[in-house]
């Protein structure tokens, strides 16, 4: 094995042992009603997350969102509700808003407090570059959501 597989794998393995990403994988398995991956690693599970640039590029946009993409949307935003739910104690609830054509929004509230707001914008390409990338910008979403929820407590609570 070179220096440069090693790395990667001690990244790939951070960034699986992250909080944000175990959350996800707690989320889609809950959805999992007839227990399709209950035999499957997390890295499989998380394995359409992971779309490289050149794979987005040859994902069409001209049809409808498919339903697994909305799923792998609505599930990475729930694991952000959870996180900011888990650390603050506020019950976060995730809206979204996505026309056929993969353009919305994203809401995370708590009470009268908006933690996360994002538009969509070509859903149907919905994924990151890489485990790292997922774990990042999960993190970083939750992490500014936890601090307004600590911020603005009283709105939270309403």
């Amino acid at each position: 094995m070179s220096s440069t597989e090693i790395v990667n794998q001690n990244t790939s393995s951070e960034a699986l042992n992250s909080p944000f990403v175990q959350e996800l994988v707690r989320q889609i398995r809950a959805q999992d009603s007839y227990g399709f991956y209950r035999n499957w690693s997390d890295e499989l599970i998380l394995k359409p997350y992971i779309v490289s640039k050149q794979a987005k590029r040859q994902i069409s946009v001209e049809g409808d969102v498919e339903a697994a993409t909305k799923a792998r949307i609505m599930s990475f935003y729930r694991a952000i509700a959870a996180q900011i739910e888990q650390k603050t104690g506020s019950l976060s609830q995730v809206v979204i808003d996505l026309s056929h054509e993969g353009f919305g929004w994203v809401l995370v509230f708590s009470g009268r407090l908006l933690l996360v707001a994002r538009t969509l914008r070509d859903a149907q390409r919905f994924g990151f570059d890489s485990l790292e990338k997922l774990a990042e910008e999960g993190e970083k979403l939750t992490q500014k959501g936890i601090e307004l929820a600590e911020k603005y407590t009283e709105v939270a609570k309403l």
